[in-house]
Parts: C-alpha cells; sequence; structure tokens
C-alpha cells in the first residue's frame, strides 16, 4: 500500500480494512473488496474526509460517480463540499433523454450514459469510483462530461491497479488515490 502525500495515519487504518480475495471472479483475479471497507465505520469515515479535506476549496459543483461502486463515495462527497452529485450509469438505467459514450473492456465494449441537462458547460467536476484497473471507465466518464463542457478537475479512486496502467488512459487528467494495491 502507498499514497499520494505518503504521511496521513488514517491510510493504513483504510488499506488494512480492504479484503483481497484472490481468483474472483475469475482465477488470476485478486479482487480488491471494499465491503469491508464500508463495515469499519471509523475507515470509510476516513475514507470520506480524506476526500472531502482535498476536494472543499477547489470549486467543484459536481461530482460524478461511475456505477456501482461510485455511487457509494460520491455521494457523501457532493454533500460534504456542497456539490451536486451526478450518477453515471450502465445502459437502460436512467429514465429520460441520455448521452452516452462507448468504451472498450478486456473483452469486448460497454456504455457509460448521463441525463441530459445533470450538467451544464462551465461546471467543474470531479469524478469518482471505487478502483481504477485499465482506466477505461475513467477515460470514459471524463469523455462523457467534456463533450458537454463540463471541466473534469481530477478523478479519484480509493484503489489502483498500477501493473494495469490505468492512469495513463487519463491523458493529462489528474488522479488522486488513497491506496496502491500490491
Amino acid at each position: 500500500m502507498a499514497a499520494e502525500d505518503g504521511h496521513d495515519h488514517r491510510l493504513a487504518r483504510i488499506a488494512s480494512s480492504i479484503r483481497v480475495i484472490p481468483d474472483f471472479p475469475k482465477p488470476g483475479i485478486m479482487f480488491q473488496d471494499i465491503t469491508t471497507l464500508l463495515l469499519d465505520t471509523k475507515a470509510f469515515k476516513d475514507t470520506i474526509d480524506m476526500f472531502v479535506e482535498r476536494y472543499r476549496d477547489k470549486n467543484i459543483s459536481v461530482v460524478a460517480g461511475v456505477e456501482a461502486r461510485g455511487f457509494i463515495f460520491g455521494p457523501p462527497i457532493a454533500l460534504a463540499i456542497g456539490a451536486k452529485f451526478v450518477p453515471l450509469r450502465k445502459p437502460k438505467k436512467l429514465p429520460g433523454e441520455v448521452i452516452s459514450e462507448e468504451y472498450s473492456l478486456e473483452y469486448g465494449t460497454d456504455k457509460m450514459e448521463m441525463h441530459v441537462g445533470a450538467v451544464e458547460a462551465g461546471e467543474r467536476a470531479l469524478v469518482i469510483d471505487d478502483l481504477i484497473a485499465t482506466g477505461g471507465t475513467l477515460a470514459a466518464a471524463i469523455k462523457l462530461l467534456e463533450r458537454v463542457g463540463v471541466e473534469v478537475v481530477e478523478c479519484a479512486c480509493v484503489i489502483e491497479l498500477p501493473e494495469l496502467k490505468g492512469r495513463e488512459r487519463l491523458g493529462d487528467k489528474p488522479l488522486f488515490v488513497l491506496v496502491s494495491a500490491v
């Protein structure tokens, strides 16, 4: 485990509360399970607090949460910094008119959708998810928001799998992570 600043005592608690499940959902995958983080009220609060401290004074008006685990972390951060929460969802999950962005996976493609009118040109957004692996999902979220004129200030994740080089797919967008999986 490592952190961007490397000095905050809360990071050890956060990292130790994440359960690693080998060979899930398929052989060779070391699944980073955040459900155990959510059961540890102190570690969960520390996680939210660390994101809030980072983004409180950055004039962010939108916290865009990537389905599904971005929905866990995004709303409390948005409330604490005075921003709205916008869900970025899988296809056919949002009622009403949507815009979508297709992105590639290891074995095909997927889409991410957002309600038309959920954001406005000129707004400043934080994109949040629980984990960055190959970076395809976060890259699609950035493209979706930028297509409608939103400035993506930063992407944030609880966990990074650095060996998958997902950070490289984000272009010039900064990425803030609390824990690097080893």
